[in-house]
């Protein structure tokens, strides 16, 4: 109270003029509090930007309805198939040499066999087609996506969500997961979205350089907005995390949810590079020698398998081009490097089996039918160059 006394003293015993620069400037510290205040509530957002990634010029205007699309096949295809199949020559494996050295080519043949003489591929186009396809024009590229409505039901609260795959995966991936998803449970159900990602699958290939997840993922906001959705929720894996992230960064207020099963670190590089240094250097990375007790334990088991695994994505990150050119035109060199990944992805323990292991989580079918949609439409050299284009600003 006596403080509030003298301030009033002081304030009532100044002339008019130091009074009113008095007022303005406590009025001036509010408004800059204010301001402050103000600005942490709001959502950050990073640029939304712009693209053309069809032929030629970018047109003034572009057709944006959606249309009906169905998977097709035909006897000529699974003709040729059969033939490179025939054709295909291989590598006798080291002895006892499991999955060490890449993919067996001894169980290589087996899956291979049953793919030219047991799997059927029309009825697996039908599978693909058991769920609505669509395509629609986006940026000059035709975006293909499934979009699966849960059955009417009185008193239910449909949820829409978008799932977005990453590489060597596809839109495929979710159909075992679909019926789950859109089946009631508890009055809660899920409007599902699962779009091939522009230069895998159905999906065009970007026709110019520079396409990288945050194109993707203006496309796959654009996308939403024209199935009506201005509200939804995302789960991604792989490159599908990055490009979902990137969806929630550009519109915050239209994602009510994420959900990632996999993610990375901004600074992931310069993290590797003081693992890498710091056991013999500590000190030029900052490393207390507890640090150097508790972390290599972890480096020598996990970075070092990580780092094991991890040649493709150099090869497809500098050179996409060279490294899709020989299972571009192979059906077995295809299923190869793409199954390996299936193998020790799943279990690193894999690499001392003589099959890899993959039968023991998945079918065949299952496992063919992915290699399938990535060889009918030719999109293996265009899903590597998505490896370049988010690298070109840095490891």
């Amino acid at each position: 109270m006596q403080k509030l006394q003298l301030l009033k003293e002081t304030f009532f015993g100044l002339d008019a003029a130091k009074q009113r620069l008095m007022i303005g400037s406590a009025l001036a510290a509010g408004g800059i509090l204010a301001y402050v205040v103000h600005k942490r509530r709001q959502v950050k957002s990073i640029p939304l930007g712009e693209g053309w990634w069809g032929t030629g010029e970018k047109p003034v205007s572009e057709d944006d309805n959606v249309y009906p699309f169905q998977v097709q096949t035909s006897d000529e295809e699974i003709k040729d198939l059969h033939e490179r199949i025939d054709r295909t020559r291989y590598a006798d494996p080291l002895e006892d040499s499991g999955f060490q050295y890449g993919f067996n080519s001894i169980y290589l043949k087996k899956v291979v066999s049953y793919w030219r003489h047991e799997f059927d591929w029309k009825k697996q186009v039908a599978v693909l087609n058991k769920y609505p396809h669509f395509k629609t024009k986006i940026e000059g590229l035709d975006v293909h996506f499934i979009h699966v409505r849960p059955p009417h039901r009185e008193n239910q609260k449909v949820l829409p969500l978008m799932l977005i795959h990453g590489w060597p995966g596809s839109f495929y991936e979710f159909y075992k997961i679909l019926p789950l998803l859109t089946e009631n449970q508890d009055g809660l159900v899920f409007e599902v979205i699962c779009p091939s990602i522009p230069g895998y699958g159905f999906s065009d290939a970007p026709h110019k350089k520079g396409f990288d997840s945050l194109a993707a993922a203006r496309i796959f906001l654009t996308l939403m907005e024209r199935l009506g959705f201005s509200q939804f929720y995302l789960q991604g894996g792989d490159w599908g995390s990055l490009i979902t992230t990137n969806m929630a960064q550009m519109k915050p207020q239209c994602v009510k949810g994420l959900h990632l099963n996999m993610f990375t670190s901004r600074k992931g590089f310069k993290v590797l590079l003081s693992l890498m240094i710091g056991r013999y250097l500590p000190f030029l990375v900052g490393f207390s020698r507890e640090d150097v007790r508790r972390l290599f334990p972890f480096f020598e088991k996990n970075v070092w398998e990580i780092l094991k695994e991890s040649g493709y994505f150099h090869i497809q990150g500098t050179k996409p081009d060279t490294a899709g050119c020989g299972v571009n035109d192979s059906p077995v060199g295809l299923a190869a490097y793409i199954l390996e990944k299936f193998s020790s992805w799943t279990d690193l323990k894999n690499r001392d089996l003589m099959d890899g292991g993959l039968e023991r989580k998945f079918s065949l079918d299952d496992l063919l039918t992915n290699i399938m949609i990535y060889w009918t439409t030719g999109s293996i050299v265009s899903s590597m160059r998505f490896y370049k284009e988010n690298l070109k600003t840095g490891p």
